[in-house]
């Protein structure tokens, strides 16, 4: 009898230890309130990234004008230009060093770079992370929104536990808030299709089953 009781006390200590588990692994995903539908921000330049492809056009000296690539240290050479940084820099910034550059060789450059082919520095990106199909970062979009990026990331596992999707804005020093992803998936509820910003994480949890 008295061994039957310390199996039952052992057993309400192990159920005890076992919600406990579960109810941290729960607040680690926590969201203290709805993602909001609108947001107020600033228009932000796209910065430059490793691997971005950038067309510098030298006007009137189509010579020193040239397609190049961001290597992985961030920098990039052009004609009569060496190693100049690119990487976390605005296209105009790093026109206007090009200029300051090509200013030795030829008279007032009037230079313009443009991106037509981009990776993007990681706070230009948006990531999906946990129980997505294709877990990846992808370029931030204007007008972007979670079901954009979800849809980049091939959907949701069958784990996934939808509605405990926490968005990550590290903008906002990391605030979380909770999106219903389920709804918006299965049920297509727009409502929970909410706007992304740059530089956020879509964290999709794995259910517990």
């Amino acid at each position: 009898m008295l061994s039957s009781q310390r199996f039952m006390r052992a057993m309400r200590w192990l159920s005890a230890v076992m919600a406990a588990t579960v109810l941290a692994a729960c607040s680690s995903y926590s969201a203290t309130e709805p993602a909001p539908s609108k947001i107020s921000a600033a228009p932000q330049r796209y910065r430059i990234g490793p691997s971005d492809t950038l067309n510098v056009l030298v006007w009137r000296n189509p010579e020193l004008s040239t397609t190049v690539m961001v290597r992985p240290d961030g920098y990039i050479s052009t004609p009569l230009v060496d190693d100049l940084q690119a990487a976390g820099r605005s296209p105009v910034d790093v026109a206007r060093d090009i200029e300051k550059a090509l200013s030795r060789y030829i008279r007032d450059p009037v230079v313009s770079v443009t991106v037509p082919g981009f990776q993007g520095d990681i706070s230009d990106q948006v990531r999906i992370v946990g129980e997505a199909a294709k877990p990846q970062s992808v370029p931030y979009r204007q007008n972007m929104t979670v079901l954009d990026a979800i849809l980049q990331a091939g959907g949701m596992t069958e784990f996934a536990d939808g509605n405990k999707t926490v968005l990550i804005r590290s903008s906002q020093g990391d605030k979380r808030y909770s999106v219903r992803l389920k709804d918006l998936m299965q049920r297509g509820d727009l409502s929970a299709n909410v706007p992304v910003m740059p530089g956020d994480i879509i964290l999709v949890p794995a259910g517990f089953f």
